[in-house]
């Protein structure tokens, strides 16, 4: 089944909504991209207008910043805490607010992966 972003089908009562059409390809959904933790790899989407936009599939390198306003690229040795699903943890998945482990220590992930195709952090 195709992923949607149109007007739900429930009311806020829990009562059923009679649609007065079907579904739109403005109303487009996709699958989240969950980043994992391996080699860089993009996926391109294409989007509206003929546009692109860079999945980030699986990457490795953080840009990170610290509190002197200094960035540098290192590695990502692991992910420790993901709040947007416990169970990212385990299967090494990298979201915005993500608590990662790198060389410098703890640094939380500020960018969308998903959206940006590139991982930034602030070391925390």
């Amino acid at each position: 089944m195709a992923i949607s972003q149109g007007k739900s089908t429930r009311s806020p009562s829990g009562a059923r909504n009679v649609a007065n059409r079907g579904k739109r390809k403005s109303e487009l959904g996709r699958d989240p991209a969950e980043t994992r933790l391996d080699e860089k790899k993009l996926r391109k989407i294409r989007t509206r207008g003929g546009n692109e936009k860079l999945r980030l599939a699986t990457g490795n390198k953080i840009n990170v910043t610290d509190a002197n306003g200094k960035t540098q690229v290192v590695d990502i040795l692991g992910v420790i805490e993901n709040t947007a699903n416990p169970n990212y943890v385990r299967r090494n998945i990298i979201t915005k607010g993500a608590i990662v482990e790198t060389p410098e220590g703890n640094a939380k992930v500020t960018s969308r992966p998903g959206q940006d195709g590139v991982i930034n952090g602030i070391l925390i």
